[in-house]
């Protein structure tokens, strides 16, 4: 939790705005303004988040309303969406939630490699639940993945279908990670499924290394294949699809790089799930009192008074 800038909402559609949940020093990589608010009776806590300023709000609501509409595994729900046509938003119940950044803050650097794996593991099955109903999330970072008790949330869906016209050139998106954009998306493709492993390969390395653009040397020896892998400029040569991803995670030595010669049988079937829990993901003890935090010092953030109904939330440590 942060403290409001001068440049905050105060309010956001019913909710009075307490705090933000990104630090400053991530903002550039956030591709939405992300707030934890609660209605004026105090009854209830939401996560609302509305675009980053300067982006295109009528194609960010679309967005907002297609994920809305989804009903895949980890990927946060939306409760609302609201607004008007220049100043959209939406909501989600609050849990105590840190994002991907804060929990490498909390911990004080990159994570262990078995947390990495079933962090990974959990994505990697949401992206596949995804992917089979034909949807391509487009927005997969470090800030996308919200950490909680009870394992990763995806969040900032379609970023990179928001962040510029489709069909354009761009290097880079605002509000996204650029080590984060598979290069058929950076020349200005259409955002598809192997640029969904490309970013889950960032996020895995970041999560390893703390920058989603690692040396190889960087990496625990055994993510650096996948991880490799998923990062390569060649689509073909990155495992082709999550399922493979997951399998890799939960099954270490199984075999994980990916070419166009190397093909799945046609009767592979999907993960066991008892390979390794990743319905779960135990975190560091470091990681639990930040959320144990973040809760508490939401609970005892009040409402502003009536008499100062724009007052700024304080800061949280």
């Amino acid at each position: 939790m942060e403290r409001l800038r001068q440049d905050d909402p105060s309010h956001v559609g019913p909710y009075v705005i307490l705090a933000r949940l990104d630090a400053d020093s991530t903002e550039r990589t956030v591709p939405e303004r992300r707030y934890l608010g609660r209605t004026a009776d105090g009854q209830r806590t939401v996560l609302v988040c509305v675009p980053r300023i300067g982006a295109d709000p009528s194609r960010w609501a679309i967005e907002a309303e297609g994920a809305r509409r989804l009903s895949v595994p980890r990927f946060l729900r939306l409760a609302e969406v609201g607004g008007t046509a220049g100043f959209p938003w939406y909501s989600a119940p609050y849990t105590p939630a840190l994002p991907l950044p804060a929990v490498l803050a909390a911990y004080g650097g990159p994570l262990p490699e078995e947390t990495v794996r079933r962090l990974g593991a959990a994505l990697a099955e949401a992206l596949t639940a995804a992917h089979a109903q034909g949807v391509t999330h487009a927005g997969l970072s470090p800030a996308a993945v919200l950490v909680t008790a009870g394992g990763p949330l995806l969040t900032c869906f379609g970023a990179v279908r928001a962040a510029a016209p489709e069909g354009v050139g761009r290097a880079g998106l605002p509000g996204l990670d650029p080590g984060c954009l598979a290069v058929e998306q950076a020349s200005g493709g259409r955002p598809l499924p192997l640029g969904d492993v490309f970013a889950l390969g960032a996020v895995l390395a970041y999560a390893s290394t703390g920058h989603t653009v690692p040396e190889q040397s960087e990496l625990p020896p055994g993510l650096r294949t996948l991880v490799g892998s998923c990062l390569s400029s060649d689509p073909a040569v990155r495992p082709q699809s999550a399922q493979e991803v997951l399998r890799a995670l939960v099954s270490p030595g199984a075999g994980t790089a990916r070419t166009a010669r190397t093909a799945p049988p046609q009767d592979a079937h999907p993960v066991d799930g008892t390979v390794l829990d990743h319905a779960t993901v135990p975190l560091p003890g470091r990681v639990v009192a930040g959320l144990a935090a973040q809760s508490a010092a939401l609970l005892a953030t009040e409402l502003p008074s009536s008499q100062r109904p724009f007052a700024p939330a304080q800061k949280v440590h």
